[in-house]
């Protein structure tokens, strides 16, 4: 039997949603690891870019931020800021970019920004970083966070970062280049987006959670499918891959 931890789980899940060929914005943490694990199984041509402006990036050990050195290892070019999220991410080159979130809603808008009223938040969050220019131009957007019923809302508390904004053809309205998010991955499951109204769907529950259990932790109407499959499970492969990238469990843990 293969044991993992949750994140592993997280992580290969993602991975796999990465295609060989693509130009991929790996950042830090949990997508750069699931864009490191989808180079070295069924992506290897699959070119890992940094904010910062490494191109074809192919780190040996986790770097620790986008700037990292880590990074210049086999990397086939170093640019710079501007250029990497102008020339390259902003005119609509970049593939497949990864984001995290601490409140989603059921169109995909994120907010990384405010915890309460924008006046007198409770908590005030990082912000956008390079966010919201990942979240507007990506061409596919995969969004990788915990799933607490507190995070997926009716509405935001701060719109930081797009998704499909109020529904179809809301991208269009403001030309946003990027094509909008794909898929969210938590800890209990996978959703995708429906066509027609752009709104969050139940794509696959994962080992040991229910369809109940999903809709019972978000505070809008998910979109659940007749036919709701299990999200399989990581291989031993996948596992010894994000070990050896990550010995030191900096973004797997200790557990990892």
């Amino acid at each position: 039997m293969v044991e993992y931890t949750k994140t592993e789980f997280l992580i290969a899940c993602a991975s796999s949603h990465v295609k060989d060929g693509e130009m991929v914005f790996g950042g830090t943490g949990m997508p750069l690891l699931a864009a490191l694990l989808a180079k070295e199984t069924h992506a290897p041509r699959s070119n890992l870019i940094s904010e910062a402006g490494f191109i074809d990036a192919r780190p040996r050990e986790v770097p620790l931020s986008v700037a990292d050195t880590r990074y210049y290892y086999g990397c086939s070019a170093s640019i710079g800021l501007i250029e990497t999220l102008g020339f390259l991410l902003q005119a609509g080159r970049i593939d497949v970019g990864f984001l995290g979130a601490a409140q989603i809603d059921e169109y995909g808008n994120l907010n990384t920004s405010y915890i309460g009223p924008y006046e007198a938040p409770k908590v005030k969050l990082p912000g956008s970083g390079g966010g919201n220019d990942i979240a507007s131009s990506a061409k596919r957007l995969i969004i990788m966070m915990s799933h607490d019923k507190r995070k997926f809302l009716k509405k935001l508390d701060y719109m930081t970062s797009p998704g499909y904004l109020d529904g179809p053809g809301g991208r269009e309205k403001w030309s946003l280049v990027g094509g909008g998010p794909e898929i969210v991955i938590t800890d209990m499951c996978q959703m995708d987006f429906d066509s027609a109204t752009k709104k969050i769907r139940l794509k696959s529950v994962h080992p040991g959670f229910t369809v109940q259990d999903v809709q019972e932790n978000v505070m809008f109407d998910l979109i659940i499918p007749d036919d709701v499959p299990t999200t399989d499970e990581p291989t031993q492969e996948q596992l010894d891959i994000m070990r050896k990238l990550d010995p030191n469990g900096i973004y797997l843990g200790k557990g990892g």
